[in-house]
């Protein structure tokens, strides 16, 4: 059975995919952690709404037509998970950082389309989204995607793509496409 707060963490996963991102406000709590932001722009490892905000940028800008097909939810008290296959496009360069907030990778966009599946995990508080963390198919995504195995000249690709990110004040601008 669906409750309230199982609706609004797919409303949440809606709105940062394609939705209106001022909606945020509306479902993440104003302290809420993203405990998956470590490998994004430092504007994503923030606290509440804003920093939800720059995550969902940050992946707009390498994938357009994103989307959550959800199978499964689960709520125990105030812990929500779930279950879903995540899709879209590569368009952009998807940019990965070191804990220092440094550029550590760059993937060119291959054009290439993925699906994988994923298990979102939410923590609720105040009716709202207080802490997120996820388990993904990274593997599956990057191999759909062909940055594994490398050939050399998408590494080549890739080495331009860094050195051009490096260059690029993160903008976290949703990708054209």
């Amino acid at each position: 059975m669906r409750t309230l707060d199982t609706d609004l963490c797919i409303r949440s996963m809606t709105i940062m995919a394609s939705g209106n991102l001022a909606d945020l406000t509306d479902v993440v709590h104003p302290q809420a952690t993203n405990r998956e932001a470590k490998a994004e722009p430092p504007p994503c490892r923030g606290q509440g709404p804003a920093a939800f905000a720059a995550t969902a940028h940050w992946l707009r800008a390498a994938f357009t037509d994103l989307t959550f097909d959800v199978h499964d939810t689960v709520a125990d008290g105030n812990l929500i998970a779930v279950h879903c296959t995540m899709s879209g496009r590569h368009t952009g360069a998807f940019v990965a950082y070191d804990e220092h907030g440094e550029v550590a990778q760059a993937f060119p966009p291959t054009g290439h389309t993925f699906t994988i599946t994923q298990t979102h995990w939410f923590r609720m508080q105040d009716g709202l989204v207080i802490e997120h963390w996820a388990n993904r198919d990274d593997l599956g995504m990057a191999a759909q995607l062909r940055w594994v195995p490398p050939t050399p000249a998408y590494l080549w690709r890739m080495a331009k793509a860094k050195r051009q990110a490096r260059r690029t004040p993160t903008l976290l601008e949703p990708a054209q496409g």
